[in-house]
């Protein structure tokens, strides 16, 4: 099982190594990141093909997946000893923000409130008579 937040955790990371100047450090967390996002959107997909309410996990995952692969394409083409392509840290600066509309999803969802049951009649002795005499 994929955990979902250790690509979050590891795209974070690349971008946070990215920006401070850390360009090698950068494309190591973001090649390692790759395989914990697709275990992410492997497991969104297959819960939402086993009917599970994860849709909109399976699209986000699928896509934050696309976005980490691609920073990581554009950080390893990078010419030695010059900055990373702007593009590297906008792709992962989109995947962060990819992991996060399910969280937003979630706490905008509105409150789901119990549907009220009305209370069950009770059958009178005579109606309970009746009705066994029907049956039998």
């Amino acid at each position: 099982m994929g955990s979902r937040l250790l690509p979050l955790v590891l795209a974070t990371a690349a971008l946070a190594a990215g920006t401070v100047g850390l360009g090698g450090l950068a494309l190591w967390l973001g090649l390692l990141a790759v395989p914990a996002a697709a275990a992410a959107a492997f497991v969104a997909v297959s819960d939402t093909l086993e009917g599970r309410p994860a849709l909109l996990r399976a699209v986000t995952s699928g896509v934050a997946l696309a976005l980490v692969v691609l920073s990581s394409a554009a950080r390893e083409n990078a010419p030695i000893g010059a900055a990373a392509s702007p593009l590297a840290t906008w792709a992962l600066l989109l995947a962060l923000l990819a992991y996060g509309v399910p969280l937003l999803a979630w706490v905008l969802e509105p409150v789901r409130m119990p549907a009220r049951t009305r209370p069950q009649r009770r059958l009178r002795p005579a109606e309970v008579d009746e009705l066994l005499s029907r049956a039998a």
